[in-house]
């Protein structure tokens, strides 16, 4: 896909890091070789799907977002679901609204996006099909 999407976690409706070591484990047996430098990872599943993956930390609030641009169908896509599981974090697309991936998530989230949001599955084909209903 050629669009963006944004891993973020929340908190009583307030952003909140993210743990930079889960997202370097759940992410290393994807990365391409020479593919990660600070902030960012270029990642390629078996099925020959690649992403790109921006992660740079904010300074003393550590990492806030994880971008992903340029990812493909396929086993990408469920890997950027169990990463967003794995990291407590809702799914934005840039052009809809969150996707959570489980209910109680619900009230963590901004309260502009709390009626919004889709709860899915975290797989590759749960994940498309929210996308394409973006």
């Amino acid at each position: 896909m050629s669009y963006s999407i944004f891993l973020l976690r929340f908190v009583d409706g307030e952003p909140v890091a993210l743990d930079t070591d889960r997202l370097l484990r759940v992410t290393e047996p994807y990365v391409v070789p020479d593919g990660r430098d600070e902030g960012f990872s270029g990642l390629r599943a078996q099925d020959g799907g690649e992403a790109d993956l921006y992660h740079v930390s904010g300074g003393e609030e550590g990492l806030r977002c994880v971008t992903a641009t340029h990812f493909a169908r396929g086993e990408i896509s469920g890997l950027l679901a169990r990463l967003a599981v794995a990291l407590g974090a809702a799914v934005l697309p840039q052009d809809g609204g969150a996707l959570i991936f489980h209910e109680e998530e619900r009230r963590h989230l901004p309260a502009a996006l709390r009626d919004g949001a889709v709860v899915i599955a975290p797989t590759a084909e749960a994940f498309q099909a929210a996308l394409e209903g973006c």
